[in-house]
């Protein structure tokens, strides 16, 4: 099977992406009247890159790479609970700062992975349904509507799940998150649009996605 090395250079930013964005997400950080994780700066850009692979390549094979990114990331958080429960040597002093930066309570984890499952595969079907509807025109308004639609679903689902009874003002945090969110994919549609329009021309690929079954559990095909 030929894989062309521009997908997988957009794959591997994809994961990295998402895994970066879990581990700086436990810092919340004040931006005036915004309260929000340190993960919002970097957490959209999967979701762009999510558009330029859905966009350029198809629904399918953006399935395929969010199960990719859920795999990495179950990989990546079960090896730092085995560091976590590794005895420390007599001399290190951290392991305290250790488990608060990467040890994930199962309540986090499962909000996190829902909210990314949702939220990707609702932002993948909402582009590549656009796509047809707008017969391939109007990309802005692909990636911003299909950002609206998958970042709402991600924020609300992770935050309500992760925070609900815990005296944080949910609602506030699920619209200053989802806010920013979407501004940060607005801001940066010039560079989708360059990276989109540069993608199609050499790779010779514009997918759309007329006889493909959205079901997300369907990866083989």
């Amino acid at each position: 099977m030929n894989i062309s090395y521009r997908l997988v250079i957009i794959t591997a930013v994809f994961i990295t992406c998402l895994i970066t964005a879990n581990i700086i997400a436990v810092k919340v950080i004040s931006l005036g009247p915004f309260i929000l994780p340190a993960a919002v700066f970097v957490f959209p850009l999967s979701y762009i890159f999510g558009d330029v692979l859905t966009e350029v390549y198809g629904y399918r094979t953006a399935r395929k790479v969010i199960w990719l990114g859920f795999a990495c990331n179950l990989i990546f958080v079960f090896f730092a609970w085995v560091g976590q429960m590794l005895p420390p040597a007599d001399f290190w002093q951290s392991q305290g700062a250790y488990e608060s930066i990467l040890g994930y309570a199962p309540r986090l984890m499962a909000a996190s992975v829902c909210g990314y499952l949702v939220g990707e595969f609702a932002n993948s079907f909402v582009l590549a349904r656009m796509k047809i509807m707008t017969r391939g025109r109007w990309l802005w308004s692909r990636t911003i509507g299909s950002t609206v639609v998958g970042e709402g679903l991600d924020t609300s689902i992770f935050i309500t799940l992760a925070y609900i009874g815990t005296g944080s003002p949910v609602l506030t945090m699920i619209w200053h998150h989802w806010l920013v969110k979407t501004a940060i994919e607005a801001v940066c549609t010039p560079a989708t649009y360059a990276i989109v329009n540069s993608l199609k021309k050499r790779e010779g690929i514009d997918a759309y996605d007329y006889e493909t079954r959205y079901n997300p559990f369907r990866i083989s095909s």
